[in-house]
């Protein structure tokens, strides 16, 4: 089997195209991160400067401390719902870059899979039992990549349950907190 220069420069094209979406999709998620830092940066500084005219028109200390510690849980509410959408912009950027690769990676497979079929097919009479034993190694080793994705994504679905558990017990901390002050 011979590869010819239109195959070539199909599969030039293909990866080409390929690249141009990845590098387009990552900067869609960096666009999105930049806009979502400049909303908080102004969201912080405009509550910032409120929350210091509070507490410079406050009557007395109390009153101070009170303004001060009311701001713990708020805080910690809004830091919680920025982590988020940070946690998110990255699922979505990384969804769509594992979704590609998949694709790639399918293609590849069910070419390189025609590949080994027309060796075999053209293999020397004799070597059956050579071809099957490869074949028989190319299934397994396929099987273990299927079996380590899948793993991975298990581990991925966990460790986004822990980081729900986690920002929610983050969360249940810093209202208590300020309930207590």
């Amino acid at each position: 089997m011979f590869i010819t220069a239109d195959q070539i420069t199909a599969s030039n094209k293909a990866n080409f195209d390929a690249t141009k979406a990845l590098a387009t999709k990552s900067y869609a998620g960096f666009e999105k991160l930049v806009e979502l830092n400049l909303a908080a940066a102004k969201a912080l500084m405009t509550e910032s400067f409120s929350h210091i005219q509070s507490v410079l028109a406050a009557k007395d200390l109390q009153q101070a401390v009170a303004l001060q510690t009311g701001l713990v849980a708020p805080l910690a509410e809004k830091s919680v719902a920025y982590s988020r959408h940070v946690y998110g912009i990255a699922v979505e950027t990384g969804a769509e870059y594992t979704k590609a690769v998949e694709g790639k990676a399918a293609e590849t497979q069910k070419a390189f899979n025609q590949v080994v079929e027309n060796v075999a097919k053209n293999a020397p009479a004799g070597t059956e039992s050579a071809v099957a034993v490869f074949k028989s190694a190319l299934a397994s080793s396929q099987n273990a990549i299927e079996s380590a994705q899948s793993s991975a994504k298990q581990a991925l679905s966990m460790a986004e349950s822990n980081l729900a558990v986690v920002t929610e017990q983050a969360l249940n901390a810093a209202a208590t907190v300020a309930k207590k002050a």
